[in-house]
């Protein structure tokens, strides 16, 4: 700023020291050419002038900054430092620009959706995006129209607690948005979605076609009603087990193929749930159609396990693990049981 209002101020003193120049004389042409060079020598002096006077005040400047420093040269090392730190500064810049691309990269890696996967009714309560008692963190917020099973946890602010649509979170509501209803009695009701009128089926397919294209709420799989799975009372054999494992038909109403699992005495679909830890590729395929009672006791990988479904032999310490499998996939996983292993 000191700078700036120097070279103005000694710009104006030095035009005011000048003399005025008139415009050229047309009577002859030597006069004419006279005037144009005193005008040129003018300028040239004054450009002299102003680089004098610029060169005066930087050597000003150096003086007073190595009167305060003590060395000469102070106006040098600060110019050097600031080269420095500009180089430094854009090095780090880049750097951290650099990182803020890869960190987004890996981000859109991590989100890669989950596979799709069925649901009971009950399992879908759950995600009733409420405080988790066990985690201390908020649940996702899932909600199901005519079965099919949208996260729209991007819109908690509407569907979960406390919000307008807070009864619709964790349930069946393609009737209740159908009839744009708050009737509870309308939730829940997958059969009653083929038994809408012209209006409310239009109305319905709206809400539907609203989350998938322009919520673009992810789809986590679909809502299995509980007359569509298999009776947990009836008996399973082996062949059928081994028939389901993931890779066969899926049925109507279904998201995935049934994964069936034998524990105990019972058999359970861990399609439900379970996909990516016995589907394809996963941690515990190995166990996917099979009677994995022993191989669950033993805690074992090993096929001489996996393929045995002798039980007879285990100790009380494995009976007892093999118990709690059981236990957890039917209270805490909420895989339904499709039958009783054949004896």
């Amino acid at each position: 700023f000191l700078f700036g209002l120097f070279f103005i101020c000694f710009s104006c003193l030095a035009r005011r020291q000048l003399p005025s120049v008139r415009k050229p004389s047309t009577r002859s042409a030597v006069s004419s050419r006279k005037q144009f060079h005193f005008t040129a020598t003018l300028a040239s002096q004054h450009k002299i002038l102003i680089s004098s006077i610029m060169s005066g005040v930087a050597a000003n400047i150096t003086a007073w900054l190595d009167s305060l420093t003590g060395k000469e040269g102070t106006l040098g090392y600060i110019a050097i430092a600031i080269s420095v730190a500009i180089a430094i500064f854009g090095h780090w810049g880049a750097n951290v620009h650099s990182k803020q691309i890869q960190e987004q990269l890996d981000a859109e890696e991590e989100e890669e959706p989950e596979p799709p996967r069925n649901f009971t009714l009950e399992q879908l309560k759950y995600f009733d995006g409420k405080l988790d008692e066990k985690t201390e963190e908020e649940k996702p917020v899932y909600l199901s129209l005519n079965g099919i099973v949208f996260n729209v946890t991007k819109g908690r602010d509407f569907y979960g607690p406390d919000g307008p649509y807070e009864m619709f979170a964790g349930r069946e509501c393609g009737v209740a948005l159908a009839k744009m209803s708050f009737d509870e009695t309308h939730l829940d009701d997958i059969a009653g979605c083929s038994s809408l009128n012209f209006g409310e089926k239009t109305e319905l397919d709206g809400w539907i076609e609203k989350f998938t294209y322009f919520r673009s709420y992810p789809v986590m799989g679909k809502l299995v009603p509980s007359e569509k799975i298999p009776s947990p009372d009836r008996i399973v054999s082996r062949e059928e087990i081994g028939k389901n494992d993931g890779s066969g038909e899926i049925p109507e109403g279904y998201a995935t193929a049934p994964i069936y699992i034998g524990a105990g005495d019972k058999v359970f679909d861990v399609s439900f749930g379970g996909v990516t830890f016995y589907g394809k590729g996963c941690a515990y395929e190995r166990f996917a159609g099979k009677n994995a009672s022993r191989a669950l006791a033993k805690m074992s990988f090993d096929p001489a396990d996996t393929e045995n479904t002798d039980t007879n032999d285990l100790t009380e310490k494995e009976k007892k693990v093999l118990a709690d499998w059981a236990k957890t996939f039917e209270e805490k996983k909420g895989y339904p049981c499709v039958g009783v292993l054949e004896k």
